[in-house]
């Protein structure tokens, strides 16, 4: 007792000190935004160092935009718009060309800016989907967190039947929220979702977020199995899905437009979640999505933290990108 009261007055020894503030959002966007940063906001000094907007500094531009998995065209887009901004203001200074890329790029992605409104009905049901391995499990887990500290009931159905480790993810992030899941041991998973559906409504539920196995685009038998849960929802409420949520890897970079347009067409997709920007350096991906594939993102993820996942805004994003 008295040498850990010794050691404890150690003058040497750094006790952790409670009135240390949580990093806030803005923070950690940046430090997950930190691979893509590195790539794109790292060279973005020396292009901009001669501080005229000619065809060599973009050339390099382009070229860098490529490599963040920008697209083509979109980094078209934002070279025009770069031009136009340069000539109409005069700008000849490096800080003042990249504002006005980071402006450009800020107006390109508002149009995606747009919050999950979920009070339009009760229960407000949301359907997932997404590729193997794109993280849409824990981001279910990460919604209900989300959903319940703004005061709202959620239901959790595990439709994903096929892979029982899935199940049993989703029941630990049930019982980590305190949330209620419904699940099976096999079955058909639009009868968990249909049964899901019907439970909330028995229980004054707010919202029940519905899983579905994953899927590549290309597996068209899968592809037409997930829109007969579509279906299936709208038979238990015919106003539902009233949101239908891809969840898109970041790391997949171009390929994630191909998903969303395969998965719209199978679905109707009405908005996107992307996950673990944090690990790739093609968080431009999302100004591709913004120019070939526009789809509102109500959230994207940057850690693995059950806080990780929140509303995306592009000027917070932008900044992650730009600021050192």
């Amino acid at each position: 007792m008295f040498g850990f009261l010794k050691k404890s007055a150690d003058p040497q020894s750094t006790p952790p000190n409670p009135a240390v503030a949580e990093p806030s959002w803005r923070d950690r966007l940046k430090a997950g935004l930190a691979r893509t940063r590195a790539q794109f906001g790292g060279k973005l000094k020396s292009i901009f160092s001669r501080g005229k907007v000619d065809d060599e500094l973009l050339e390099e531009l382009e070229a860098l935009l490529l490599t963040c998995d920008v697209g083509m065209e979109a980094t078209q887009h934002l070279l025009n718009d770069l031009k136009g901004r340069a000539k109409r203001n005069k700008i000849d200074t490096p800080e003042g060309i990249q504002r006005a890329l980071a402006d450009a790029m800020c107006e390109l992605l508002l149009p995606l800016e747009q919050p999950l409104e979920v009070s339009s009905q009760r229960p407000f049901i949301i359907m997932i989907a997404g590729v193997n391995g794109a993280g849409k499990t824990t981001s279910i887990g990460k919604l209900a967190k989300y959903f319940h500290a703004q005061g709202l009931s959620v239901l959790l159905a595990a439709g994903d039947t096929f892979r029982a480790a899935a199940r049993e993810q989703l029941q630990a992030w049930g019982e980590k929220n305190n949330v209620t899941v419904i699940s099976q041991e096999s079955g058909d998973p639009a009868a968990v979702i249909f049964d899901s559906i019907a439970a909330a409504r028995a229980r004054g539920i707010d919202i029940v977020l519905a899983d579905t196995a994953g899927r590549l685009p290309t597996q068209l038998h899968l592809m037409e199995e997930i829109a007969k849960v579509r279906r299936v929802i709208q038979k238990a409420d015919p106003s539902g899905p009233h949101e239908t949520l891809l969840v898109l890897d970041a790391n997949f970079g171009q390929n994630a437009l191909q998903q969303v347009r395969a998965f719209d067409q199978s679905i109707a997709v009405t908005g996107l979640i992307i996950t673990k920007l944090d690990g790739t350096a093609k968080g431009g991906v999302v100004a591709a999505i913004a120019r070939q594939c526009p789809k509102p993102i109500r959230f994207i993820g940057v850690g693995e933290g059950i806080d990780d996942l929140r509303p995306f805004i592009a000027r917070d994003f932008v900044d992650g990108l730009f600021e050192q």
